[in-house]
């Protein structure tokens, strides 16, 4: 590229990364506490905890993951948009509610007092009164592996865009982008992560509405977009219809029609929304549970258009090129660079940007306070000062990010499969335990930790099995999320429901059906 064609996305990236810094140094002084850091003192509104919480979902998924598949194989691919609409939906309307209550009220099986759990790990050692600490060093344990490989998905991502953009190789891409997001993560914490991600998904949300309208036009209109797909091959326009790109012959293949394993897969990414700990956490951290309706409501509206408009995009990229591109995650950027004065691509090009870092510094942020509160102060030095745990948590987020991009360096996955192997071992780990703790008051430690090891564990090695003995091409997350149900409910006996833990149950129903906390009783000084 010549240094004049490199103008316009260097001004673009430079505004848009230099917002993103303003805004964490802004919120600097509002984080004094690990409190603050992790959770954001619990004090976002509606608005931004739903944007928020969808930027640090889709990441570059939706905007490079999604549209690729599309283009490479045709409407089939939308069964995982279809599982993921009804995940988000079932997640905010079953978990948030409780969730919120229950992780901010639930007793300290050490103090007998509110426990104000920053995380899933404390959250599920105080539920579950455990006092040999198995949930919380396993959680942690489950939540950290698991993040290699999703902020590895945004470095692999980051590295696509940077090269499509300005040329450059892999290492160079990660330091500068990686550079960006731990610097505000480190700055700002929750609270600038959270405001960051809101006008990610802004900015998301007009890239994809924006493209496909210009890219339309272009073309000739809807009708012309559908033949130009059908031209390609008719199978790309079915739901349950195959086709795959052959990438030596430069068409598209019919592959016959699909078959129960593909459209159930596809569905059950609906079940990974009850396990993802940087979506979970917005549900901890909003102001209050009356505003959650709202939320929902603009969250999953959000969701559904984006994705929608995804789809779009990857059908469009099919009628407009006329040679298929090489890389089909790549069909999104390549339209901007097609369709776009520069000034308008380098913004837009941002946006994609944007959809990258929103994920890997909510994903940063929950790592860290992971290693800090799951794992130094509750085994190394439990009288940890908050402002002590803050600049620890500040400097696990570069370490985290180092390793992270390691794993993108020098691994050999596409986004896709990077996002996939993540999104069933936190979705199988974390999701049935945690949606029993509160629906089931009888539930145990022993349940709480049979169904996390096995889930996540059956999310690490189905992929291996399946493809050695059955053949079947299943999604991980279908067995995994039925062996830690069955595990759940098999190894509960082992364990005891205490009377506190009855108490906090009834009470965490209480607020929710009332919208007022019940009155707790102070421990006595010699508790």
């Amino acid at each position: 590229m010549n240094s004049e064609s490199l103008l316009e996305p260097v001004v673009a990236f430079t505004i848009y990364l230099s917002l993103m810094v303003v805004m964490a140094v802004y919120f600097y002084n509002k984080t004094k506490s690990q409190s603050d850091f992790v959770l954001g003192g619990r004090k976002l509104g509606s608005f931004v905890t739903a944007l928020s919480a969808n930027a640090s979902d889709f990441s570059g998924w939706l905007l490079l993951g999604l549209p690729g598949a599309i283009y490479a194989s045709g409407f089939g691919e939308a069964w995982i948009a279809v599982g993921l609409a009804c995940g988000s939906l079932g997640s905010w309307v079953l978990l948030a509610p409780r969730l919120r209550v229950y992780t901010h009220r639930v007793t300290d099986f050490l103090t007998g007092g509110e426990s104000n759990s920053l995380t899933l790990s404390s959250f599920l050692e105080n539920r579950f009164a455990d006092r040999s600490r198995l949930l919380r060093a396993v959680s942690a344990i489950i939540i950290i592996v698991f993040y290699f490989f999703y902020v590895a998905s945004g470095m692999t991502a980051m590295m696509a865009l940077f090269d499509q953009v300005f040329g450059l190789g892999p290492v160079p891409a990660v330091l500068i982008g990686l550079g960006f997001v731990v610097a505000y993560t480190v700055i700002g914490g929750f609270l600038a992560v959270s405001v960051t991600d809101t006008v990610q998904a802004v900015l998301m949300w007009i890239a994809l509405l924006f493209v496909p309208i210009v890219a339309v036009g272009a073309i000739g209109g809807l009708g012309e977009v559908r033949d130009g797909v059908a031209a390609g091959s008719e199978s790309l326009l079915s739901a349950f219809g195959g086709a795959s790109l052959n990438a030596d012959t430069g068409t598209w293949e019919p592959t016959g029609a699909l078959g129960w394993v593909v459209i159930v897969s596809g569905l059950a990414w609906a079940f990974g929304y009850f396990g993802q700990p940087h979506i979970l956490a917005r549900y901890m951290g909003i102001r209050s549970v009356k505003q959650i309706p709202v939320a929902a409501t603009v969250s999953v509206t959000w969701a559904v258009t984006a994705m929608a408009m995804a789809v779009l995009v990857g059908y469009v990229g099919i009628a407009y090129f006329e040679a298929p591109l090489s890389d089909p995650e790549q069909v999104f950027p390549a339209l901007i660079t097609a369709l776009m004065n520069p000034w308008v691509a380098g913004f837009l090009m941002a946006a994609i940007l944007a959809a990258v870092m929103s994920t890997a510094d909510s994903q940063l942020l929950v790592a860290s306070s992971a290693i800090t509160e799951d794992g130094y102060r509750a085994f190394v030095d439990k009288h940890a000062s908050p402002t002590r745990l803050m600049w620890l948590s500040r400097v696990t987020v570069v370490v985290v990010a180092v390793i992270a991009a390691l794993v993108a360096l020098f691994g050999d996955q596409s986004v896709m499969d990077l996002v996939g192997y993540a999104w069933a071992g936190f979705g199988a780990g974390f999701g049935p335990v945690l949606l029993m703790s509160v629906f089931w008051r009888r539930m145990t430690w022993a349940g709480a930790l049979a169904g996390m090891v096995a889930g996540a564990s059956m999310a690490v090695v189905w992929d291996i099995f399946d493809e050695h003995v059955l053949g079947l091409g299943l999604y991980a997350m279908i067995p995994a999320v039925a062996l830690s149900f069955l595990c759940i409910v098999v190894f509960n006996p082992l364990g005891k429901v205490t009377e506190q833990m009855a108490t906090d149950f009834d009470a965490m129903k209480h607020e929710i059906r009332t919208g007022e906390p019940p009155v707790r009783e102070e421990p006595s000084a010699g508790a």
